[in-house]
């Protein structure tokens, strides 16, 4: 892979290292206007400010929270949740398809619901619930349990929508049966044939005139990641054939008049807006061909799809997307108006399940950097006297290396690389034949790291960079240890290689000095982060600051409101991180509304079914024993018993010292 044209270390003219570096600077090299949204920027103190509705007047400094939190001893890893977001994207998706209403001159209106799978906790989805009242904006549900939920929430809200999705038993449907009895606009989308059969059955039973959907398989097939989720071999939805004998039995039933929605779901994270056209075409002529024949339909639901751009590049991209929020509106509401027209039949409310395009932006997850590992660290002179004061005469290879080192010019880049490469794989051949000892090794370590570190800085002061050496910059970064777990926090990113913006919250005022990649604190290889957002490509380093003995790094990962938190898993124990909600104060400033502390070790070791009860005492009569042999002094027991006693009571993650 090429360097990065942008990289602030690669010596790119951009960033010309004899210029101060600025805080425009940073913005530039992290592309956080692009992938932003208006929600992010940096102040003049080079801290990260939030900014919930986009503008100046109202930003939050992002340092300052996690200080504030410090002082109330909830200590980083932490998940900051910005209401204010949710609320302004949800006003953001209404006004956008306000105003495609209105150019299309559409006549009906638009209600999105929201996918609690996306984010199913409680607080969140309260405020979105809360925020989309003013919009009439309802909530789907795909499963029993979050329809439960759901039932439970939407007290004295009979006019929101409620769109049941996912499998569905028998009992599920007597639920929504007999919330429909409670006066919920609740329907249950028909996903498989034997679903009819179970909705016939409660509707008699209870005496109720449902409202029913039915899920399309359509013919267009998706894009990106999730692009099986739509097609002819999607998991979910009914083929043409079964719709027509949906039909046909609601007919002989009477109950044509409750067959209320069509729905489809194109995928999720759709990149192209060729596939949402397609998708929208298609589901809007089997709306109108229903409705000719003379289903009592109201709504047309367009599923999930709407992205998210989290490189900010606006291409074709899995991690962005090559349209925006308005031209998905107007295109929706376009293409089923321009269907309708044609049939001359009425509009349909429009309905959508855009989820990730709410949720993802209020939520960034903070965390410190541990310390680091660097391979640029060797140091050696080039001479034999000063690097090896050894008697024993030094085998060719390595005074190859000491050559290669000494060698090193911008003429002689390559062919200096080639040397130390060729002279390494000697080295470690006559090592595992016990023909080299294990001080010859380190020194020969050290020389070729050395002299990877000098081409290496030369390459920077090329314009262009020889094919040979374009890997070198990510060979030689950095390892940040820093204080989460990816399978917890950032699942997607292990798991699918979904790109998330990452820098620091602080110092960037200041010029960043080192690439590096990101490791987690689990004991497992898969836990880091070496891909990073770009403009142009996939980063495989990211430009940090050199860490101070003193002074905390933190760093952030931002748009991750969606799926994160419900798909994070348990990997070597570390649960939920600490998660607090921060609201803008109306007189200027922020202030908490809400805490929510993270998993303890006990409560973690309990997931697991230790019985947490027995584990104290457990040690506790160890201990015992180890006074009564002479192995532990009495001060000792204690000490160990407080500090089992207090862990268990602890926070999952690291803490510093004296917390």
């Amino acid at each position: 892979m090429a360097a990065d044209p942008k990289s602030a270390v690669n010596g790119n003219r951009k960033f010309n290292p004899a210029l101060p570096w600025r805080v425009e600077d940073s913005l530039e090299l992290y592309h956080l206007r692009a992938w932003g949204q208006g929600y992010f920027s940096v102040n003049a103190s080079g801290h990260v400010v939030v900014r919930p509705d986009t503008t100046e007047q109202h930003e939050i400094d992002l340092y300052e929270v996690v200080e504030g939190l410090q002082a109330r001893d909830l200590t980083t890893p932490v998940v900051v949740r910005f209401s204010d977001i949710l609320a302004h994207r949800l006003r953001r998706l209404h006004d956008a398809f306000a105003q495609a209403i209105t150019e299309n001159d559409y006549k009906n209106r638009y209600a999105a619901v929201y996918p609690i799978k996306v984010n199913q906790q409680r607080l969140v989805v309260e405020e979105v619930y809360r925020y989309g009242q003013e919009f009439g904006f309802g909530l789907e549900v795909g499963s029993k349990p979050e329809l439960l939920a759901v039932m439970a929430m939407t007290e004295n809200a009979p006019e929101r929508l409620i769109v049941c999705n996912g499998f569905k038993d028998d009992s599920y449907i007597e639920a929504v049966t007999l919330a429909t009895k409670l006066g919920r606009t609740i329907i249950p989308v028909v996903e498989n044939f034997d679903e009819l059969g179970l909705i016939l059955k409660h509707a008699k039973a209870y005496q109720v005139r449902p409202r029913i959907g039915v899920r399309v398989k359509l013919f267009s097939e998706g894009s990106g990641r999730w692009s099986a989720s739509a097609g002819e071999k999607s998991k979910f939805g009914l083929f043409i054939t079964e719709i027509l004998e949906l039909f046909t039995v609601l007919k002989e039933h009477d109950m044509l008049d409750c067959l209320q929605l069509v729905h489809c779901h194109p995928g999720s994270q759709l990149q192209d807006i060729r596939r949402v056209k397609d998708a929208i075409n298609e589901l809007a002529h089997v709306y109108a061909e229903l409705k000719l024949m003379g289903a009592g339909l109201q709504y047309i639901d367009v599923g999930g799809g709407l992205g998210v751009d989290y490189d900010g590049s606006g291409t074709n991209f899995p991690s962005s997307m090559n349209y925006t929020l308005n031209e998905y509106a107007n295109d929706v509401v376009y293409r089923v108006a321009s269907v309708c027209n044609l049939r001359d039949i009425p509009h349909p409310i429009i309905v959508s399940e855009s989820g990730r395009a709410v949720a993802a932006y209020h939520s960034v997850l903070i965390f410190d950097a541990l310390g680091s590992s660097a391979l640029d660290k060797f140091r050696v002179t080039g001479d034999r006297a000063e690097d090896y004061g050894g008697e024993e005469e030094l085998p060719q290879p390595v005074q190859d290396l000491f050559e290669a080192y000494r060698a090193v010019s911008e003429r002689r880049l390559v062919e200096c690389y080639h040397d130390a490469l060729t002279a390494r794989e000697q080295i470690l051949q006559m090592f595992n034949l016990g023909l080299l000892s294990l001080e010859f090794r380190a020194l020969a370590e050290r020389l070729y790291w050395a002299t990877c570190a000098k081409i290496r800085d030369s390459c920077r002061k090329l314009e262009r960079l020889p094919e040979e050496l374009e890997d070198l910059e990510s060979i030689l970064s950095d390892t940040y240890f820093c204080n989460f777990s990816v399978f917890q926090s950032l699942p997607d990113s292990w798991a699918i290689d979904q790109l998330f913006p990452i820098l620091p919250i602080h110092r960037l005022d200041e010029r960043p000095t080192r690439t590096a990649v990101l490791a987690d604190i689990t004991c497992d290889s898969d836990g880091k982060i070496d891909r990073f957002v770009s403009m142009r490509d996939v980063k495989r380093t990211l430009e940090l600051h050199e860490l101070k003995t003193d002074e905390k790094y933190y760093l952030a990962v931002f748009l991750v409101g969606a799926y994160q938190e419900t798909l994070g898993d348990l990997h070597n124990l570390f649960g939920d991180t600490h998660v607090v909600h921060v609201r803008l104060h109306d007189e200027g400033g922020w202030w908490i509304e809400e805490i929510v502390k993270g998993d303890t070790a006990n409560k973690v070791l309990e997931y697991m079914e230790y019985d947490v009860a027995e584990l104290y005492p457990a040690l506790a009569r160890d201990c015992e024993r180890a006074i009564r042999d002479g192995r532990m002094t009495l001060a000792e027991s204690q000490a160990l018993k407080r500090f089992y006693e207090s862990e268990l009571d602890g926070y999952a993650y690291l803490e510093p010292a004296g917390t």
